[in-house]
C-alpha cells in the first residue's frame, strides 16, 4: 500500500536538563501571539470603526487587548487541560485518573481539549469585559476573528507529535504514524493525517471566511455575528474531520458519534443563539457600505 513516510520531527525542540521546550508549547505561543497582532491590525484598519455603531472608536485599545490575551492564556491551558479530564479522561481514563488522581493536573503528560479551551477563553472575555466595562459580545468577535490562528498551529503541533491520527486509508496523502496502533495481520498500516485536515479547515479556511465577513461585509458592526461564524464553522469542519479520525475508542451513543462531534454539535447551540442575536436585535444594516 503506498504511503508518505511520517516526517521524524522530534516533540522536544530544546532540551537543558530537565527543562524542555516542546513544539506544542511554541504552538500555544505562536497561535496567541498570531491572534493578538490579527487583532492589533483590525483596531487600527479606521474603515471598520468609521460608521455606526462604532463611530470611529473601535471596541478596545491595543492595551486592553495585551491584557485580555493574558486572560484568554490561562483560560485556553487551565480550560483545555480540566475540559480533556472532564470530556475524555473521566469517561476513557478513569483508573488512570482514579489511581493518581493528581495527574488531573499534569498537563505535560498530554491531555487538552479544544471545547474545554474555548469555554475557558469564553469565561475570561466575560471577567475581563466586566473588570474593563467592555461590551462583552463585541470583544469576543475580536477574539472569534483571531482564533482560527491558534487553532491553525495547535493541530500542526498536533501533527508533530504524531497524535490524533486518522482512519486507515489507501488514497495518496496517507501516513504511517509510528505510534498509531498495528491492525492485526496488516501491521501498522498507512492512515489519514487527520490533524493537517484540521489545520487547513479549521485554521485557513475558517480564517479566510471570517476575514471576507469582517472586510467585505463589515460583520463586526453586527455585535455576536462573528462569535456565530467562528462556532458554527468550526463546529461543521470538527464534524466532517471527525468522520476520518480514529476515535473509535471514543464513541457516544452506541457508536452513533464520537465525542468530538457530539461536543460540536453544541456548538451549533451557541451558534444560533448569536445568529440571532446579531440579526434580529435593533442595529444598523450588516451590509451597508
Amino acid at each position: 500500500m503506498f504511503s508518505i513516510s511520517f516526517p521524524s520531527i522530534d516533540p522536544v525542540l530544546i532540551q537543558v536538563g530537565p527543562l524542555a521546550i516542546r513544539w506544542y508549547a511554541l504552538a500555544y505561543i505562536a497561535g496567541l501571539l498570531g491572534a493578538w497582532w490579527y487583532i492589533l491590525r483590525l483596531l487600527k484598519t479606521e474603515s471598520l470603526w468609521s460608521k455606526l455603531p462604532f463611530q470611529g472608536k473601535a471596541q478596545a485599545s491595543a492595551d486592553q487587548i495585551g491584557d485580555l490575551f493574558v486572560w484568554a492564556a490561562l483560560g485556553v491551558i487551565l480550560g483545555g487541560r480540566f475540559g480533556y479530564v472532564l470530556f475524555y479522561g473521566l469517561i476513557y481514563e478513569i483508573d488512570h485518573f482514579v489511581a493518581a488522581p493528581w495527574r488531573i493536573f499534569f498537563a505535560w503528560e498530554g491531555g487538552m481539549s479544544f471545547h474545554g479551551g474555548a469555554l475557558g477563553v469564553v469565561l475570561a472575555i466575560i471577567l475581563f469585559a466586566r473588570r474593563r466595562n467592555l461590551d462583552i459580545v463585541a470583544l469576543g468577535d475580536l477574539v472569534a476573528v483571531g482564533a482560527p490562528i491558534g487553532l491553525f498551529f495547535g493541530r500542526l503541533a498536533n501533527f508533530i507529535n504524531g497524535e490524533l491520527w486518522g482512519k486507515p486509508s489507501d488514497v495518496a496523502w496517507a501516513m504511517v504514524f509510528p505510534h498509531a496502533p498495528a491492525i492485526e495481520g496488516l501491521g501498522n498500516v498507512p492512515r489519514h493525517p487527520s490533524q493537517l485536515y484540521e489545520a487547513a479547515l479549521e485554521g485557513l479556511v475558517l480564517f479566510i471566511v471570517l476575514h471576507i465577513l469582517v472586510h467585505r461585509f463589515n460583520a463586526l458592526r453586527r455585535p455576536g455575528l462573528m462569535i456565530a461564524a467562528f462556532w458554527a464553522g468550526y463546529g461543521f469542519f470538527r464534524i466532517a474531520v471527525e468522520v476520518f479520525f480514529r476515535d473509535s475508542d471514543q464513541l457516544v451513543f452506541g457508536g452513533v458519534l464520537t465525542m468530538g462531534s457530539l461536543l460540536s454539535i453544541f456548538m451549533f447551540v451557541f451558534a444560533g443563539f448569536f445568529f440571532w442575536y446579531s440579526l434580529f436585535r435593533k442595529g444598523p444594516a450588516l451590509l451597508t457600505q
